[in-house]
């Protein structure tokens, strides 16, 4: 019996799951579903993320101001649901309801924008979508948790990670095509994107249900369920730590092409970046299975400092490309190995909470580093957003390696794991 830094941890502490061989070992049917589905919904949202400001300002005349508060309402939203709708699965007792429908509402989402005929359409279009983001993520995440053995977490969300980030490699891409190669027009874009979205929602009937009464994914009724351990929400505390200074994506593009690099090539660089995230994505998932989390997101918040300190220098076009390269692999480290950690300092019947205090918490400080990103790059300069972005991620890699947390969330059994 191994004993590791956080106590025991089961096995099989949650549900059975399949007993495949290589990279699907311990992962259960649910944890390849949801990444096929999470694939489509990719693909999807994707194909349409670059084309909507364009459609909202050169169809609908809308201002660059009016495009700033959709998407900022839009991911406002998503975030402070992530956090609602993971206490309420937890309070059901039920998971799945909550992904079916989540992952639906942002199907239907797409077609409603093809009919806008104005910006306050699309505003509500993509509240819808994000509604549907913030109803699925933390009860899809307790699933997938509840869905493989306890010591192939890492591994679970790393390939959930990967096939999620397959999908932001293809739909740009696939946006490119349509419409350069074949002249399509924005709305029957908005049409189309409705496809693999409406086939993500049909695959979700091979998902195995977690009812109460369901043996394998038993839930504890709402009198029994346990409060947040006082480790999990000093993870928490701590990525959000990082989190204060991880502005939007859209700064890193804005810098290289600051650099000299030219619009189409910030479109490629971007895909490329994805596509080593989705690389990288499950081998990091399963190198924190054999040492440890803390081990990989400290090693993946180095790579974010050295990263935002070289953005910060104004590099060569050329070296923007390995700026990049190294930006996939810190992703790959920390956004599953996260899931991965809340998953271990949480138990079957506080899981959603767990999953949905982390996202909302990060996704509303990285909403706060964004505009400080903004404020900081307009009145001291654009490298100040990076030379802040690095300094909050040192500072989350030194106080995650002084961190000594003792929470245990099993009875010990033999064949465990060390998680941290």
């Amino acid at each position: 019996m191994t004993e590791g830094r956080l106590g025991y941890f089961p096995l099989m502490a949650d549900s059975p799951a399949s007993s495949g061989r290589g990279v699907l070992r311990g992962l259960g049917r649910n944890v390849i579903v949801l990444g096929v589905v999470s694939l489509l919904t990719d693909i999807s949202s994707e194909m349409l993320y670059p084309i909507i400001p364009l459609f909202l300002t050169t169809v609908l005349g809308a201002s660059m101001t009016v495009v700033g508060l959709i998407e900022g309402a839009a991911e406002s939203a998503a975030s402070l649901l992530k956090m609602v709708f993971g206490w309420m699965s937890d309070r059901a007792g039920r998971r799945k309801p909550f992904v079916v429908w989540g992952y639906g509402l942002s199907a239907i989402s797409k077609p409603l924008m093809a009919l806008a005929g104005a910006w306050p359409m699309v505003l509500a279009a993509r509240l819808v979508d994000r509604t549907g983001k913030g109803m699925r993520t933390s009860p899809r995440d307790a699933l997938i948790a509840a869905s493989c053995d306890a010591d192939q977490r890492g591994k679970a969300f790393g390939l959930h990670r990967a096939m999620d980030t397959a999908g932001a490699v293809a739909g740009p891409l696939l946006a490119v095509l349509l419409l350069t190669v074949l002249g399509m027009g924005y709305r029957a874009m908005f049409i189309l994107a409705f496809i693999p979205a409406a086939l993500g929602v049909v695959a979700l009937v091979l998902v195995r249900g977690d009812d109460i009464g369901s043996r394998a994914f038993a839930t504890p009724a709402v009198s029994s369920r346990p409060p947040l351990s006082a480790d999990l929400k000093k993870f928490v505390l701590i990525y959000g730590l990082f989190a204060l200074g991880n502005s939007s994506d859209v700064f890193l593009l804005l810098r290289a092409k600051e650099a000299g690099l030219g619009e189409q090539g910030m479109l490629l660089v971007y895909v490329f970046y994805n596509f080593v995230y989705a690389l990288a994505a499950t081998p990091a998932g399963w190198l924190s299975d054999r040492l440890s989390r803390r081990a990989v997101m400290v090693g993946g918040l180095v790579v974010f400092a050295l990263v935002y300190l070289g953005f910060a220098m104004t590099p060569a076009p050329t070296a923007i490309w390995g700026l990049f390269a190294l930006y996939g692999f810190y992703a790959a480290a920390t956004e599953g190995v996260a899931k991965a950690q809340v998953a271990d300092l949480s138990l079957p019947g506080n899981r959603g909470t767990a999953m949905g205090l982390m996202h909302s918490v990060t996704g509303l400080l990285a909403f706060v580093a964004s505009v400080v990103a903004g404020w900081l790059w307009a009145r001291i300069s654009p490298a100040a957003p990076f030379f802040y972005g690095a300094a909050c991620a040192l500072a989350a890699a030194v106080v995650f390696l002084l961190w000594r947390p003792g929470f245990n969330n099993s009875a010990p059994r033999e064949g465990t794991r060390p998680t941290l």
